[in-house]
């Protein structure tokens, strides 16, 4: 039966490629019935050559996930081959998004103790085991995505096949872990361990060509190839791709302790062990067992288990479910953009152009400088070259982008993007000429960061057709978007703005308009009391540090470089001037670098000396005040709070998804008001208070700590 539905699926997908999600569910339900019959995540059958075809469809989902239920199941698909042993056996996946996401993560939370993880690592083990131990050829047919367990279910395989488009990655170092279902052992084992250390490691996706250069795939192929693949493995003709001479010295014990030193080295300066303990438990695990397929095996079990129940991991895991929490926002009914235009090619409009080009869309791009459209095509010649893409991907995503030098596209666009200076006149003028041109159902939508939107839909004729799509700095990097609503927001508009941000493969964060909405209004009293600091005369580098330390990616002088001195001053204005704040005025030596032009990263030059990209520190840095991390991190759980009491956001799970993902606040700590719970809220409302007492009225704690 089986051999008759690959024999459908490669015909039909030679036209249709493996990714077409209707035509798969078709097959799906339609032709995939599976001989056993009593299965609801496996089918399994056989063709005229007597190879056996094992597709994992997980009923109910979308994606594959490796939930206890589907290796329980495998376990009984096993013990059918085992008594009834085909010639070899092709893995695959029916589903259109890939082969496998990986290990259901929401069976974590279900486990409490490090004891029960262990037992159910250690079933699950069995399974995967007894799978790798089948006496005969195993294929493992990878198309889309191949992730975490996905993978390492596909690595107990005797060959790995990728279609072309397929990505692999173990990306559980992302939850606060390494790899549970044996694949620290097979990974180092089958390629040179220091590429699978780094793999691991770094939680970094491998396209298809990188997967077979490495040899973690034996060949990358087309659709219509997989059934003369898998007759080569069954007929012993296919060759292994790697697993050399290298690879075996490497795994001496001699070798692994050389070169775990460098290891350290690299990662804990990106992910210190205080915070992210799981790189450490990875390094280790390898130092001591590496080789050893049987001690390593069982010791990343009782690693596993105990990362599991780490506040880092299970922070770590609750920010994954407010990612999909925020993914969720994007998929509403509404139209498709096709054609975005962008009014300001500035360093903003310029990348957001750039990366709606870069994600598939037509795009056209205003300025009345041509010197900043051509800067805007070259940085996404950049981001293509970064992202690697092939020359022919790079020359297809370069043709979505449209200088427009007479501003055209504001007629033919479904949605047009304002990103100019935060100047309410510059925008209403901008609006002026737009608005009477934008074609029926488009949507005119401005990227302030800052300006409440009842200011900027003064003067429309249709405010309905207006929203806020702010994006963050820089914008390939940063995945979050507030989407703004305001009063007179049509809700075909804000569903289609939401659903557009899922286009372009950001997240968005639903506010409502409001002074700075709510990520500058959090950000910038943080940033603002480093300035104050600064005046004080304590050290810049100390007081990045401090903030280092507690885990964010950059200090807060750093990050005011990277946004800009101009930029901070601006908001900074408009939210004392906006909000019931005690904010201090800014000081006049910050005022005159920006009159100089000394803006920050972008001039070359701010609070910092910036060179290749990077700001010139002094490697050592002063004490700071003992009370300087309060100073800095309260105020911005203070204006969380307040916009959460004030329905800005709608609940503490958006601030702390839109504050992750739009400043990078430290994700083990789960969010700022996860933070605040943790600390506990009369802690955080008596030590603002002492704040107040010394410092002024700018750290009077907000009403909604009281509860």
């Amino acid at each position: 039966m089986t051999g008759h539905i690959l024999k459908t699926l490669s015909t039909r997908e030679m036209a249709l490629g493996p990714f077409d999600t209707d035509e798969r569910h078709s097959l799906s339900s339609k032709e995939q019935p599976g001989a056993a019959g009593h299965w609801k995540h496996w089918h399994l059958s056989r063709d005229a050559n007597d190879i056996a075809w094992l597709l994992l469809d997980k009923q109910d989902a979308n994606a594959n996930v490796l939930s206890a239920e589907v290796l329980e199941e495998l376990d009984s698909v096993v013990s059918e081959l085992e008594k009834d042993k085909p010639r070899a056996l092709a893995l695959r996946s029916i589903k259109a998004s890939g082969f496998c996401a990986g290990a259901d993560i929401t069976e974590f939370k279900e486990l409490g103790s490090e004891a029960e993880v262990v037992e159910k690592l250690t079933r699950a083990h069995d399974v995967v085991n007894r799978f790798e131990a089948l006496p005969f050829t195993k294929v493992a047919i990878i198309h889309g995505a191949c992730l975490g367990g996905g993978l390492e279910l596909a690595l107990c395989c005797d060959h790995r096949l990728a279609i072309a488009g397929a990505k692999l990655g173990f990306p559980e170092v992302q939850l606060g872990l390494h790899p549970g279902l044996g694949g620290t052992d097979r990974l180092t084992r089958l390629i040179d361990p220091i590429e699978a250390m780094t793999l691991m490691l770094t939680g970094k996706n491998c396209h298809d060509s990188k997967a077979k250069k490495l040899g973690l795939v034996d060949d990358v192929i087309q659709e219509r190839h997989v059934e003369a693949a898998v007759r080569m493995a069954a007929e012993g003709e296919l060759k292994h791709n790697g697993n050399g001479f290298r690879e075996r010295l490497l795994t001496t014990r001699p070798a692994r302790q050389f070169e775990v030193r460098q290891m350290r080295s690299k990662t804990f300066s990106k992910a210190p062990p205080k915070h992210y303990p799981a790189p450490q438990a990875l390094i280790e695990l390898w130092e001591h067992h590496g080789g050893q397929e049987k001690a390593m095996r069982t010791k990343e079990i009782e690693s596993f288990a105990h990362l599991l129940t780490t506040d880092a991991s299970r922070n770590l895991v609750r920010v994954f479910f407010l990612r999909e929490k925020m993914k969720g926002l994007t998929r509403a009914d509404a139209e498709p953009v096709r054609h975005v235009h962008v009014v300001g090619a500035g360093e903003m409009g310029g990348d957001i152009a750039g990366w709606c080009a870069f994600q598939g869309l037509r795009v056209s791009l205003f300025d009345m400088e041509p010197d900043k459209i051509a800067n805007a095509v070259k940085k996404l010649a950049t981001l293509c070259e970064k992202k690697h893409r092939s020359k022919a991907e790079t020359r297809n995503i370069l043709d979505n982008m449209i200088p427009d030098f007479e501003n055209e596209g504001v007629s033919r666009a479904d949605l047009v993007i304002e990103a100019v200076p935060e100047k309410v006149d510059i925008k209403h003028k901008v609006y002026a000429e737009a608005e009477p041109k934008l074609k029926e159902g488009a949507i005119l939508a401005t990227n302030t960061s800052s300006i409440p939107l009842e200011s900027l839909q003064e003067g429309l004729k249709q405010p309905e057709r207006l929203v806020g799509l702010h994006f963050f700095n820089p914008v390939a990097s940063m995945p979050l978007v507030e989407v703004v609503r305001h009063n007179a927001i049509a809700d075909k508009t804000y569903d289609r703005a939401r659903a557009f941000v899922g286009q372009i493969d950001r997240l968005p964060a639903p506010v409502e308009t409001a002074p700075g909405f709510l990520v500058n209004r959090a950000l910038t009293p943080y940033l603002v009391e480093a300035m104050v600091m600064l005046d004080e005369g304590v050290q810049a580098e100390a007081i990045d540090k401090v903030a280092e330390d507690f885990g964010m990616p950059m200090g807060p002088i750093e990050l005011a470089d990277q946004v800009g001195l101009d930029i901070c001053l601006s908001v900074s204005d408009m939210l004392r001037e906006r909000l019931d704040t005690d904010m201090p005025d800014s000081p006049e030596w910050l005022k005159m670098l920006v009159e100089e032009g000394k803006l920050g990263k972008k001039s070359g030059e701010g609070l910092y000396k910036w060179k290749d990209g990077k700001p010139d520190k002094k490697e050592k840095a002063s004490s700071p005040p003992e009370d300087a991390l309060d100073r800095l991190l309260l105020p911005m759980l203070n204006a969380c709070m307040a916009c959460i009491r004030e329905g800005v956001v709608a609940d503490e799970e958006t601030a702390d998804g839109a504050m992750i993902f739009g400043t990078g606040f430290a994700p083990f700590r789960g969010g700022p008001m996860k933070y605040a719970h943790d600390r506990g809220f009369d802690v955080i409302r008596e030590r603002l208070g002492t704040l107040a007492d010394r410092y002024g009225k700018r750290f009077k704690a907000d009403p909604g700590w009281d509860g």
